[in-house]
């Protein structure tokens, strides 16, 4: 059975060696051991009777505006609706810490979150701080093929 669970800092390595892949093929932004473990509190794990089997973090940029980063599922585990749970738990937590209208993500699979009520905009509204903390590090800078979508909260 599928449990979402809050990460700890020994969930780091597991969580290293589940992405790693898709970092080496620029689908997911790398993020050192410490740069996860700074930010630990803002990632939800799929476990599937104690094995690491997904992940996601919930970002807050500012006040308005959060950041559904890292979602990641193993590949035996795809088709679950594992992804769909976890992206529904980060934006539960965004509404109960009352960021006040949206959660953006970044994404390949544009399909998967307008499915889950997410609606695409030009990545040219999205804050720079954003770009310049996040983006700079990516292989595919500045030429970028993922698509920007936002969740309404208000």
């Amino acid at each position: 059975m599928i449990s979402l669970v809050k990460a700890t800092l020994d969930d780091i390595p597991q969580m290293q060696a589940l992405v790693a892949d898709e970092v080496k093929s620029g689908v997911i932004l790398n993020r050192s051991e410490d740069e996860v473990a700074t930010n630990i509190r803002s990632y939800v794990l799929a476990k599937d009777d104690g094995k690491l089997v997904g992940y996601t973090a919930l970002h807050i940029h500012s006040r308005r505006l959060a950041e559904i980063r890292s979602l990641i599922v193993d590949k035996d585990y795809r088709g679950h609706k594992i992804g769909q749970k976890m992206v529904q738990f980060t934006l539960e937590e965004a509404k109960a810490l009352k960021v006040a209208e949206d959660v953006l993500v970044l994404t390949y699979v544009p399909g998967f979150f307008e499915k889950l009520g997410f609606h695409q905009i030009n990545k040219e509204v999205i804050p720079e701080h954003k770009i310049w903390a996040d983006c700079i590090k990516c292989i595919h800078f500045p030429v970028c093929n993922e698509v920007a979508l936002i969740y309404k909260l208000s």
